[in-house]
């Protein structure tokens, strides 16, 4: 599946055991020896109230809390599937519940949560909370916003993004040891009050064709800096979404598509 080019093999383990190792991971995710991906999505049941439970994996192997444009393919997938009836299903991750929502014209809304900015909890390494932080990058300085949408990102606003150093810069500031779980980096450049366009360095993927998480952050990011205003379309290389949030201690809104490519099976 795919949302705006950012790709998923998606994976019942419902109806049948899937436990997978790293080797694994790295295997499906090979666009030259498996099938290739950004990230693998595991579908599962929920051990508690909510309908189902969703595991993600990056394509090197490692697991990661949340996955915006995944969340969208998700709901699609257990509605095509038959596994649930319902166009909003409630599912718990790593960084809590989400609620995605099949649009009847086949986009996808989903409530992404409340962005999270204390330092200690996105993580990041700062003495104080604060809106732009000073981030030294082999001896240079740059400015990033830190924040969580239950993964971490860090959001640059740069005034051309074609020349952006989104795979040189964004591969150091991904590994910076004050984000100790590693993070998300985003590169955007503000359009108008309420069109951003921006390139995501994703953790454990490198440069992907879009990022939801990265979309809402930057988004986020954008309106506390003054930039922009919501509703705001973000524009990735593999399209567009819509991004809404209405301010401190509100949750952000997503919407957009999600698309089944193939089908098919692996033998591991």
């Amino acid at each position: 599946m795919q949302g705006l080019g950012n790709d998923f093999v998606v994976i019942d383990a419902i109806n049948q055991s899937v436990v997978l190792n790293r080797d694994q991971i790295r295997f499906i995710a090979d666009r030259h020896f498996g099938i290739g991906c950004d990230q693998i999505l595991l579908v599962e049941r929920s051990a508690g109230d909510a309908d189902f439970f969703y595991r993600i994996y990056n394509a090197d192997g490692g697991e990661v809390e949340q996955c915006g444009n995944g969340a969208r393919c998700f709901v699609r997938y257990v509605h095509d599937h038959g596994l649930t009836q319902k166009r909003q299903v409630s599912v718990e991750t790593l960084s809590g519940l989400i609620m995605p929502e099949l649009q009847h014209n086949g986009e996808v809304k989903v409530n992404m949560g409340i962005p999270e900015f204390e330092p200690a909890n996105i993580p990041f390494i700062a003495e104080k909370r604060a809106l732009i932080y000073d981030l030294d990058v082999q001896g240079a300085c740059v400015q990033i916003s830190a924040l969580s949408m239950g993964n971490p990102h860090a959001v640059r606003v740069v005034t051309d993004l074609e020349a952006a150093p989104v795979c040189t810069e964004g591969a150091l500031i991904e590994t910076h040891p004050r984000f100790p779980k590693r993070v998300n980096v985003g590169y955007m450049q503000v359009m108008d009050r309420q069109h951003i366009r921006l390139r995501v360095y994703e953790r454990g993927a490198g440069e992907t064709l879009a990022c939801g998480t990265g979309a809402c952050a930057a988004a986020v990011a954008g309106i506390r800096q003054g930039l922009i205003d919501a509703p705001v379309t973000v524009s990735t290389r593999g399209g567009s979404l819509s991004i809404s949030w209405a301010g401190e201690g509100a949750p952000v809104f997503m919407i957009g598509p999600a698309v089944t490519v193939f089908e098919g099976e692996i033998n591991l």
